[in-house]
């Protein structure tokens, strides 16, 4: 579960460092301003239909097969192939999006050699996009700490530069 504190908007001082914008939300995140909530519900019903098309699209593509007769076994391994692909998009998607693209490691970081599966599980990926909009904007709790680490690390740099070190006002190290 996410924590309280993150649905807490961080101060930002005036001369302190921008927060990064998200696709189809900007900066409206931070502090979940005009037109933050709208925009969460139809990033969620777009990424519902964008993995309903794709969903169709592959059921197309299995039922093609189907009718050149190619044999039950052919049809098992390709519908095993799509399910697999799909799970695979969706936990790699899942983790971008609550932990950072650097959480990434080992064969989930290797885009180049793995971009046919992430093409296939495209709508495993679109589910698990659809599901994190429902909790939050797509992306916003990793973009959140990496701001309130930016600006904490600048207030700290603001205090130390006033001759407040640890961010104590009136006292000072001797």
């Amino acid at each position: 579960m996410d924590d309280v504190r993150s649905t807490i908007p961080a101060p930002r001082p005036a001369e302190g460092p921008a927060p990064e914008p998200i696709r189809w939300f900007g900066t409206s995140w931070v502090e979940r301003g005009a037109g933050y909530w709208a925009r969460r519900v139809l990033v969620a019903l777009g990424a519902l239909a964008a993995a309903a098309a794709g969903a169709v699209l592959l059921r197309l593509a299995v039922s093609g097969v189907t009718m050149s007769e190619a044999g039950g076994f052919v049809n098992l391994l390709l519908t095993g192939g799509i399910a697999i692909c799909s799970c695979l998009a969706a936990v790699r998607t899942w983790k971008v999006l609550t932990e950072g693209r650097d959480a990434l490691t080992g064969w989930m970081a290797e885009d180049r050699s793995l971009g046919a599966v992430w093409i296939i599980g495209g709508v495993g990926a679109l589910g698990a996009y659809f599901v994190r909009s429902l909790v939050e904007a797509p992306g916003e709790g990793v973009r959140r700490a990496a701001h309130e680490r930016a600006v904490a690390a600048h207030l700290r740099r603001r205090d130390a530069r006033a001759g407040r070190p640890g961010g104590k006002p009136g006292r000072k190290r001797r």
